[in-house]
């Protein structure tokens, strides 16, 4: 069953929204290189702390973090560690949440860390994060799962890889739904599956973890012994990006977004609903 929200809930779920906003800003600020992924996690830690709110990745599953590090290779569910040392070049995601009040947030971005990245790399950046906010423009109340879905994946196929060839899109994982927990019914693909229908229709109240994962390469993946760190099988680099988004009556608001979606939601002709927290 999906959890539809009141007004008064997606209000908690965006300050919860903010944390996680915040998180994203000093990792990525602190994403340089010689940073190992485990200083990265003992900042997001820090900003948890000084907003009195919760993680929600530390020991989710049994996992031993409080965010996802995904280095180069890595599409999703790094583990932070001393021995990852970012250089010059890696591109690195950064997934994380924030509980408030028993209410979550989720949302994750790539890095570029130091310069002289590939123009292909960019272009991957670019493509992921695009793919991300045409998912979000498709929020729409009337609009069903799927249509979320065929945004996400019309604009990755639209789009020229350079060199040529596919981007690949993450097959095994995908957004969510979230609230009283991270992860929730409904499961958003990121390419459509007609076998899957056209799911639920999205009405006011409805909330979504929107998640494109995008590869140079495969669409396939594996996971490590480790049992979390999930790699491209052919060893081709991938982006992720993330945000939390809420559909009211007055349209959708991205929850982990600091101006709520406004400004990247109007370039694509679509109105973000006002902020409740002003």
């Amino acid at each position: 069953m999906v959890q539809i929200k009141t007004p008064e809930q997606i209000a908690k779920m965006r300050e919860a929204g903010l944390v996680v906003a915040a998180i994203h800003a000093a990792t990525r600020e602190a994403a340089v290189p010689g940073a190992t992924t485990k200083d990265l996690d003992q900042v997001a830690r820090k900003v948890l702390a000084e907003h009195d709110a919760k993680p929600n990745f530390l020991g989710y599953g049994g996992f031993p973090a409080t965010i996802c590090t995904s280095v180069n290779e890595v599409v999703v569910h790094g583990i932070p560690s001393d021995e990852v040392v970012l250089k010059d070049g890696d591109i690195i995601s950064i997934d994380c949440g924030a509980i408030i009040d028993g209410w979550h947030g989720d949302a994750a971005f790539t890095a570029f860390v130091g310069s002289g990245h590939a123009p292909e790399l960019v272009e991957l950046s670019r493509v992921t994060e695009e793919s991300m906010w045409a998912g979000i423009a498709a929020m729409k109340q009337g609009n069903r799962l799927v249509d979320v879905s065929r945004a996400i994946e019309t604009y990755i196929r639209r789009q020229p890889k350079p060199g040529g060839g596919k981007y690949g899109i993450i097959e095994d994982y995908g957004g969510h739904g979230i609230g009283t927990e991270m992860h929730m019914d409904p499961h958003l693909l990121n390419y459509v599956d007609r076998r899957r229908g056209k799911g639920p229709k999205l009405v006011p109240g409805f909330c979504l973890a929107i998640e494109p994962m995008v590869s140079l390469g495969t669409p396939k993946t594996e996971v490590l012994q480790d049992d979390w760190t999930v790699i491209t099988t052919d060893g081709t680099w991938s982006s992720h990006w993330e945000h939390s988004v809420a559909l009211t009556e007055e349209g959708p608001l991205v929850l982990t977004a600091p101006d709520g979606g406004k400004a990247k939601l109007a370039e694509l002709g679509v109105v973000a609903a006002p902020d409740p927290l002003g």
